[in-house]
């Protein structure tokens, strides 16, 4: 073979080689402009911001893929409610979201104050799940900060759950936020089977839906053995939140209208106590969550109803607290029943 043939068809096999060559979304990208920043967050802010309303919700939960041969995953459960979220407070860079369960029993409307979220932009830590009882405040590197949002999620006695950063962004023109990798506590759900597990790691995606939004949870089921943590069993987990007001959402909004400056001080208490320790360690059990939850959530409803003062509330609400982390301190002023089965 001459060594002009050689070169044609080496030209055409790199040639075909490039063509190809698949095309990755993640390519190098020229940096945004200042107008191209201030959209995209403004777009992020919609998106977060459009999670608040009235909602039918299912909650999908499946072992789906067992990692040891002497586990066998559990049967898949499926749940829902009817559920409400608010904005509780809107600074521009912090987005907070509380969700109010409306539920029916006996011929009785009530509401459980259920999780929250709450969305900063660019921060400068998290609070995340170390161990058992434990969550420590984790700095974020600056080179991670950028365009990233975190998002905190919190208990129904707004004691802590777990925390991860991400970014949003549009894909095959569907728009997504996903966590990085993060440790979380058992699901109540989990918890009082005493399972052979005994925490998460998880990844955690909201995406918005033309009736609503999704939350999906990709967990894997770990058990902590002489330092390692050991996987068990893969789960699923995709609660649907679908627009729908046919319930007493006034209700809700009653419950919040009488209970938000009860749970503004609960807040400030569990936020004090973070601060002042760079994380906070808690006592807990399996049915509740933390030792202190069943109360806090009843004098939650005893405010709504008259039955004791917020004053007093926030008084036994603050010495709960510092006695369930055994810390003591001062919050700083603040601007601006029974649990669920449900998974958040």
């Amino acid at each position: 073979m001459n060594i002009k043939l050689k070169t044609k068809i080496g030209a055409a096999l790199l040639a075909l080689t490039i063509a190809t060559t698949p095309a990755f979304a993640d390519n190098h990208h020229a940096p945004m402009t200042a107008a191209e920043k201030q959209a995209s967050f403004e777009r992020d802010r919609a998106d977060i911001l459009a999670m608040a309303g009235d909602y039918k919700v299912q909650f999908d939960m499946a072992e789906t893929t067992s990692w040891r041969d002497d586990y066998k995953p559990i049967k898949a459960k499926i749940s829902g409610g009817h559920e409400s979220v608010r904005v509780i407070k809107d600074t521009g860079t912090e987005i907070v979201l509380q969700h109010l369960l409306v539920a029916e029993h006996g011929g009785k409307t009530f509401v459980i104050k259920h999780w929250r979220q709450d969305w900063i932009y660019q921060p400068s830590s998290i609070l995340v799940y170390d161990s058992a009882g434990k969550w420590v405040n984790q700095d974020v590197p600056q080179a991670q900060r950028p365009s990233h949002w975190s998002q905190t999620v919190w208990q129904v006695d707004d004691s802590p759950r777990y925390g991860g950063i991400g970014k949003w962004k549009t894909v095959n023109g569907v728009r997504s936020w996903t966590s990085n990798g993060t440790a979380r506590p058992l699901a109540r759900r989990d918890a009082v089977r005493n399972p052979v597990y005994d925490h998460y790691q998880a990844i955690n995606r909201h995406q918005p839906t033309p009736g609503g939004w999704i939350h999906w949870q990709d967990n894997t089921k770990m058990k902590s053995v002489d330092g390692k943590a050991i996987p068990y069993v893969q789960e699923s987990v995709l609660n649907t939140y679908r627009k729908f007001d046919g319930y007493e959402v006034s209700k809700a909004d009653d419950y919040w209208t009488k209970t938000q400056g009860y749970w503004q001080k609960v807040r400030d208490q569990w936020d004090a106590v973070i601060s002042e320790n760079s994380g906070v360690t808690i006592k807990e059990e399996a049915h509740t969550g933390t030792v202190i939850s069943a109360r806090l959530l009843e004098m939650g409803t005893e405010v709504s109803e008259g039955k004791i003062t917020e004053a007093a509330a926030v008084e036994e609400a603050r010495t709960l607290i510092q006695g369930a982390t055994g810390k003591r301190s001062t919050p700083t002023a603040s601007t601006g029943a029974a649990s669920s089965s449900a998974d958040y």
